[in-house]
């Protein structure tokens, strides 16, 4: 439609004959009030716009007709202009129920714009158009006065559409191919204002041509479906076209002000009608720039609000309590106080959000702050850094007993429950605590890591407690940091080696397997404990690739050895398995390429678990043990005892080895309560039908107590200490030298 409008209208300006421009300007009209029957049937605008639409045209139609008559005289002009100011009247009420019901904002910045533009615009019709009219047409007061009445008007029509144009309402397409065709009517009734005002000539082809094209694209307007949502409250904009909205309103200012530079006033009305326009356009102006100026001046305002603040609680987020705390310690720099920080952490928050869902963990979040607020002096501030974790500094402690005092009393206001929609629910809090030493130079973010610190050594205690900084903390950090970070690379450095440990059988001295340990020596020598690096392992996730490494690490060893033979070639590998790789979903595939690429039979890997896999997620691991048992893969669990596994879980695991821990082995010679134990454990594995193997034996009498208890095999200091893989031949041969094995049975 608005294609074969703008077509029409060249056609009309190509053609300069009446007739033919009558009948272009009749076909508009009857497709446009076509087009207003259809909307009314299917897509049912609101009702109120309607005597709007149907003013506008009939008095647009009627004045056009008035004064197109081919003879006008007087009074058919003032009628003419009469219907164009009832014209410009209707569009006004309109524009007003639209612009009200769409809404804004941004209603100041918005109306002051469209004020601009709309007085730019009058005093630019005015200084061109309207006053020199007055002196050459030579027409009656009336007309003059309807003239100016219906000028008056238009200027508001421009201000309503540049209000609605300029809005942040998202702007559907009924509203902008209304607007244009708003604006194309006002450039049509412009032309033809001109062209009766009798200074300049405008063919009556040109003059009309907006107005053929305008009844096609208000007819587009009213074909579309969103014209039904014409009245509808807007939905925002997330962005807006500054730039455009800038370009419309300066034009609206520098085109007036040239227009004044080259002109001159030409009487005593022309230059009150100037004088007032350009003080209330100054004015509009001046507003415009202060409402501007606090308008940003509030936005900065909000974003440094916004940057330190935490959105969730309102408190102070890490900048500003960083800010703070740099402000009391060079405060106290000469004084007797001592900052205080407390690094408060919510114990097991994350079980809060995976339970009870995200929006009770904000709820239980606020709740905290609003607690915290409570339990701390006035003079103490309240931030919140991240997710769970909270800080409190309070400037005006003077000794350490004061910050243990303060970490107390914040301590209890966690032992009543929290109230949240879902109800009441009982956390608690892990609290570190870091202490300004007097005359000691120290940074904000040092005396804030350093309660961090402490908070981590207060969740190792077991949570819910308080834990003061001090400096053999940081040293154990830093050195898990560094452990931590070597760790990374040791594997590709290959640091990292496996010592084997034989496993015999008691009854007739043969090494029947062997055990894999890990060993760490760093580029610059020194051992890593691997009770030292293989939690950080586990914590990190790097367990996994060290774990796959060992695991085929161990099972070239066993082949290596069964071809050169070392040992049996029924010989077994076993191998510790973590719980991050049963969860690995890559494990069973790593488990089954080590053995391919090894040539070593499944029933010779065992894969030692401890009691922890299963009651950590015990399905993702019964899944992955049950899928490697029944490729032949077997199972053991180590340091039996040591855990909280139930007798059920041990029945439900595919286990098929028990190895019992070292602190049942070291006192079975010697205690009953040892030994009954041992027999205990010994009997129930029989009765399952499970292998077992003693860990740890270090001496003849336990070896014997445990081949009279019914053990099966076992390994320990006493047979041999963890070897290296070139030494095993010999460790071997060493054990087959013993010629009184027999005698242990004794």
């Amino acid at each position: 439609m608005v294609l074969a409008g703008a077509l029409l209208a060249v056609v009309h300006m190509a053609i300069p004959s009446a007739t033919v421009s009558d009948a272009l300007y009749l076909a508009s009209t009857v497709f446009f009030g076509v087009a207003l029957l259809i909307s009314a049937t299917i897509h049912k605008p609101d009702r109120r716009i309607w005597p709007v639409v149907l003013v506008v045209a009939l008095c647009s139609v009627a004045g056009q007709v008035a004064g197109n008559n081919t003879a006008p005289n007087e009074s058919m002009r003032a009628v003419s202009e009469l219907l164009f100011f009832a014209t410009q009247l209707a569009l006004v009420i309109g524009l007003l129920v639209v612009v009200k019901r769409r809404g804004t904002h941004e209603v100041s910045s918005v109306l002051g714009d469209s004020v601009i533009v709309a007085i730019g615009v009058w005093l630019t019709v005015w200084i061109s158009l309207l006053q020199p009219s007055l002196d050459v047409t030579g027409e009656t007061s009336t007309v003059t006065i309807l003239r100016g009445m219906t000028t008056g008007a238009s200027a508001v029509v421009v201000l309503l559409l540049a209000y609605l144009l300029f809005a942040d309402a998202v702007r559907t397409p009924a509203v902008t191919l209304l607007s244009a065709a708003i604006g194309l009517s006002l450039l049509g009734d412009l032309l033809y204002a001109i062209n009766t005002s009798g200074h300049v000539e405008i063919a009556q082809h040109f003059a009309y041509a907006p107005y053929v094209m305008c009844y096609f694209v208000g007819a587009a307007a009213f074909m579309h479906p969103s014209i039904s949502q014409l009245t509808d409250h807007g939905t925002i904009r997330s962005s807006h076209n500054l730039l455009g909205r800038l370009v419309v309103t300066t034009s609206a200012l520098v085109v007036p002000v040239i227009f004044l530079s080259v002109t001159n006033p030409e009487s005593t009305s022309d230059r009150v009608v100037r004088t007032i326009s350009i003080a209330v356009l100054a004015t509009t102006v001046m507003f415009r720039v202060v409402q501007a100026v606090r308008s940003n001046a509030a936005s900065q305002a909000a974003l440094v609000r916004t940057a330190k603040t935490d959105a969730l609680t309102g408190l102070p987020n890490r900048p500003l309590v960083i800010e703070y705390l740099a402000e009391a310690l060079q405060s106290a720099w000469k004084s007797s106080r001592r900052p205080t920080v407390l690094f408060i952490d919510v114990d097991r928050f994350k079980a809060i959000n995976d339970s009870l869902g995200h929006a009770t963990g904000d709820d239980v979040l606020m709740s905290v702050a609003s607690r915290l607020r409570n339990a701390v002096p006035d003079r103490a501030i309240v931030g919140r850094i991240a997710g769970d974790e909270f800080v409190v500094l309070d400037s005006g402690t003077h000794s350490v007993a004061d910050a243990m005092m303060l970490a107390d009393h914040v301590l209890n206001a966690f032992k009543e429950p929290l109230a949240v929609d879902q109800g009441d629910v009982f956390v608690s809090a892990s609290i570190g605590v870091a202490v300004a030493s007097k005359g000691q130079m120290i940074t904000p973010d040092e005396l804030l890591r350093n309660a961090d610190t402490a908070m981590y050594r207060a969740k190792h205690a077991g949570r819910n407690c308080v834990a003061l900084f001090d400096e053999s903390m940081l040293e154990r950090v830093t050195q898990r940091l560094a452990v931590e970070t070597a760790l990374y690379r040791a594997l590709e450095r290959e640091e990292l080696e496996l010592f084997h440990q034989p496993i015999i059988d008691i009854t007739l001295g043969d090494v029947v397997g062997f055990e894999a340990l890990m060993r760490w020596e760093r580029e610059d020598g020194t051992m890593v404990s691997p009770a030292e690096f293989i939690p950080i392992a586990e914590e990190t996730g790097t367990i996994v690739p060290i774990g796959a490494w060992a695991l085929l690490e161990a099972l070239s060893h066993l082949r290596g050895w069964i071809d050169d033979g070392v040992c049996s070639k029924d010989a077994t590998m076993s191998v510790n398995v973590s719980p991050k790789q049963l969860h690995d979903p890559n494990f069973f595939a790593i488990v089954n390429e080590a053995l391919m690429r090894s040539r070593v039979r499944a029933d010779q890997l065992w894969l030692e678990v401890t009691e922890s896999v299963m009651i950590t997620e015990p399905e993702i691991a019964l899944a992955s043990l049950t899928k490697l048992s029944e490729i032949g893969v077997r199972v053991a669990i180590d340091d039996f005892g040591t855990g909280y596994s139930s007798l059920s879980l041990l029945q439900k695991f595919p286990i098929h080895r028990i190895k019992i821990d070292r602190s049942f082995v070291s006192g079975v010679a010697d205690d009953s309560s040892a030994r009954s134990l041992a027999r205990t454990i010994l009997a129930m594995s029989s009765s399952l039908g499970m292998d077992t193997v003693a860990e740890g034996v270090e001496s003849l009498r336990q070896l014997q107590t445990l081949s009279a208890l019914g053990c099966a095999k076992a390994q320990g200091f006493l047979i041999s200490h963890p070897v290296p893989v070139h030494a095993m031949r010999a460790t071997i041969a060493a054990l087959n030298d013993i010629s009184n094995w027999p005698q242990i049975r004794r």
